[in-house]
Order: C-alpha cells, then structure tokens, then sequence
C-alpha cells in the first residue's frame, strides 16, 4: 500500500522488485571470480561475430535504416559503420543484427523457459560505449543481466509468453548497473521494464518472419529506454510484479519468488549457457549434427525414406508442424528439422548460406525433405531432461535398395551443452567475421577482447568493427 507522510507518497516496491533492486546495487566486479569474467567475455566475442555475419540480412538492413532516422553523435554507435545513433535505436539496430543469423548462445536447463540470454550484449555495449565504460563496468552488467535473465527464466511457466521478456528487463537492470542508478531509480526502473512491455511468443511460433529477431532489438530498446526514465526521475507503477494487477498473476499466471542468485558459494548463472557452433535453433541442431556423419549423400535421389528421432520437445517445437516441411522464409527454415537435415545431407553442413534462395527454393531439397519423418524417441527425451541437457538425435536413412544409414549425435563431445573450448570460440568467430574484417583485424579484436576486462573505454570496441 501507499502511505501519505507529511503530504508525500512513499512508493510500495513488492518483494521480487526489491530483491532485484538490492542485488543489482551489490553487484560488483570485485565480485566475480575469475571463471565468470572469462565465461562473459566468451559470450561478448560470439555475439559480435554472429552480430558481423548477419549485418548483411533484411532484418538487418531495415532497423539500421530506421535506426539513421534518429542520429546521435553522443550516443552509441550502429555496429559495422561508423554512424551514430541515439543509444536506444542503436541497440535495436545491433542486437537485431546479432540475433539474425542464429548462432547466439541459448539456454535449457530442465524445467526452465529457455531462451537467449546473449540477446543482452549488443545493448548494454551500446549503453557502455555511450557512457564511455570501462570494460570491467561491462562485464560486471552483462553478468548481472545473465542472472536477472536466468533466474526468472527457470521459475518462469507461462508458454504464451515471449522470452525477449526477460531480455527487456535484463537489459534495464544491467542499463541501471552502467547509469549508477540510485536503489529508488533501480526499483522505478524494474517497473517500467516489466509493466509496459509483454510480448507475446507468437514472435517464434508457426510460420516465423522477420520479427523473431527484431523482438530482440525492441526488448534491449525498451530495457534502456525504461532505465532512462528512471535516471530523470520518472517512477513507474507500484507493486509492479506483485500488485492485483501486476506481473505474478497477469504475465507469469503465478504467485513466485527468486531463487538464490549468483555470490560467492552460488555459480552464476552465465557459464551454464550453450554456444552454438551451427546456426540453427537449439533444440534442431541435434539432429543437424546427427545428418552431418552421414553427409554429404550423393545419391540422394535413391533415398526412400528417413527417419529422424528427437527428444519430445524438439519433435514438437521443430518436428511436427506443416510449415516444417514448407519453409518459406530462413527464420522458418533454421527452426525446421526436416529442412536442416535435408539441407545437410545435401551440402556436408548448414552454414550461413544454407538459407538463400537457391536452397530454400531447390526442388531436388524439397522433394528430400518430403522423405523425412520425425519421431519422439523416449530415451532422448529423458536425456533431455537431465541436468546437464543431453541433445540426442538419430538420423536413419533407408536406400531404395534396402541399404541404411545411420548417424547419432549429442551426449559427448558434439552435445550441445559441451563447454567449447577457447579454441573453438575463435574458430567460430573467425568464419564468421573474416570475410568483412580481414584476418589482422579479425586477430586485433580477439585480442582486445580476450583483454576486456582491461579495457579503460569500451567505446573503443566499434570503431574496430567498421567495414561497411
């Protein structure tokens, strides 16, 4: 409730805004042992490539153009260019660029939402340019966002509900954390993240189109425009999560309380996140690789049938649908299974490029794909649940002539909740940024940053990726 002291209102904060707020405040850099720092930088260095590969793409293209309707010469810059734009259409522009090409990190942890908890970086890069942050100061939001993502992640039900969600209230606390908001501006902050913005996960479901990735922007826009307002002194609505009204009962459809974040004694939670080294949904990749022992097939046409067994929900979510076996976009086809599987027996593996035109529209790939089934297997779907993730899949092909082929994936060095090693991080970053940076830029920006958390401006981060 509102009490009125003296002719003023003091405002009511609920328990999960003030947990969020208290924690947020605490956070420091000092905080984090050595394994997070690197684990952020990771995750920095692969968003940035995948933010370099899909520069190109429509999606792209369109929020950059809207993004130089609003120039800014103090605010952040549009990555890949040098112009500047206010920080808010900026960050709409450069995390839209990076979630294009689908080869940011995700997340499943049995009995959580899932989601992308990367989709954060490219904002708060742009907020920690504009502020001219030490790198250390960007480590520090970035780790926080992770957990403010991942923890309401894993309590969170409500399927109907878009995970770009929790990216728009990361990216607002992690903003907070960068602006040095007061703890009374971090709580007003929370609510005008949470209250105002809903987006449904419609964006992801069925026949996708551009909008799944631009979400991404719109979420990191409205996270830093909400952590604005509260630094001007806006307050936003009382009792925002826990109110009649408010998020518990409306959005979340349940009364819930945060579990124990990331302190000394409790890992955070951004080192349990997945790097994807094929750029493919998640929970499609299984079977992606599962095709790839068996590719490229020659003799494609002599194909009878092939069977592709996932764990349950990768049945439903990339298996089941009709628009799976007639994809008439590229954000449809990287959430096909039949289209992937397809697509890599056909080429060796699903690059960048699997996507144009001439495979999306091949007739000899479509007819293939009309070939493919896809069952739940019962002992992947229970691999699925464990923790960590095991990402089983198996592809079986039988010839006209009665000879099969078979090849599995996930549980070992290939699963998609492996750790990557250093090594493989570079790799990945390097097919995907060579081409527009040249390899002696490509080995200057690994090498400030790998040397983030030493970096005194990180606004010195976008003038190294200036190619176009």
């Amino acid at each position: 409730m509102n009490n009125a002291v003296d002719g003023k209102i003091t405002t009511a904060a609920d328990g999960i805004q003030t947990r969020l707020t208290d924690y947020a405040c605490a956070l420091s850099y000092h905080d984090l042992p050595p394994e997070t720092v690197h684990a952020a930088k990771v995750r920095v260095i692969d968003t940035l490539g995948a933010l370099i590969a899909g520069f190109f793409a429509e999606p792209s293209r369109i929020a950059r153009n809207v993004a130089v309707l609003m120039p800014d010469p103090h605010g952040a810059t549009i990555i890949g260019t040098r112009i500047k734009a206010t920080t808010e259409m900026a960050a709409f522009a450069n995390s839209t660029t990076a979630r294009y090409i689908e080869l940011t990190d995700s997340y499943h942890w049995p009995g959580s939402f899932s989601g992308h908890p990367s989709d954060v970086i490219t904002s708060l890069l742009s907020v920690a340019e504009h502020l001219h942050n030490s790198g250390r100061d960007f480590i520090a939001s970035v780790v926080l966002a992770y957990e403010v993502y991942l923890r309401i992640n894993d309590i969170f039900k409500n399927m109907g509900f878009d995970q770009t969600n929790f990216c728009c209230l990361a990216t607002a606390v992690g903003t907070g954390k960068l602006l040095g908001l007061t703890p009374t501006q971090m709580s007003h902050c929370i609510s005008m993240a949470v209250v105002p913005n809903n987006a449904l996960r419609i964006s992801r479901m069925g026949h996708l189109s551009m909008w799944k990735v631009a979400a991404t922007g719109q979420a990191g826009r409205a996270g830093i425009f909400a952590a604005l307002l509260a630094r001007e002194g806006m307050e936003g609505p009382h009792l925002p999560f826990e109110g009649k009204a408010g998020w518990c009962d409306h959005v979340a459809l349940e009364r819930f309380s945060l579990p124990v974040m990331g302190r000394k004694g409790e890992p955070y939670k951004i080192g349990y996140t997945s790097i994807k080294l094929r750029p493919t949904n998640g929970l499609a990749l299984s079977p992606t690789l599962a095709a790839e022992k068996l590719a490229p097939l020659k003799n494609f046409r002599e194909v009878a049938h092939i069977l592709v067994e996932v764990n349950r929900k990768a049945k439903d979510l990339v298996g089941t649908h009709a628009h799976h076996w007639s994809p008439d976009t590229k954000e449809t086809a990287d959430h096909s299974a039949p289209y992937l599987v397809a697509a890599t027996l056909f080429d060796g593996a699903i690059t960048a490029k699997s996507f144009n035109d001439a495979h999306l529209w091949n007739p000899d790939l479509r007819a293939l794909m009309q070939k493919i089934k896809v069952e739940e297997n019962a002992d992947f779907t229970q691999a699925y649940g464990r923790r960590p993730a095991e990402h089983r899949a198996r592809v079986t092909i039988t010839m006209n002539n009665g000879e099969r082929l078979v090849g599995e994936s996930g549980g070992g060095s290939d699963d998609l909740s492996t750790p990557k090693t250093d090594a493989q991080i570079v790799e990945k970053y390097r097919t995907l940024t060579e081409d527009a940076l040249g390899s002696r830029r490509v080995n200057a920006t690994l090498e400030r940053l790998w040397a983030l958390d030493n970096m005194t401006d990180v606004a010195a981060i976008p003038r190294d990726f200036v190619f176009a």
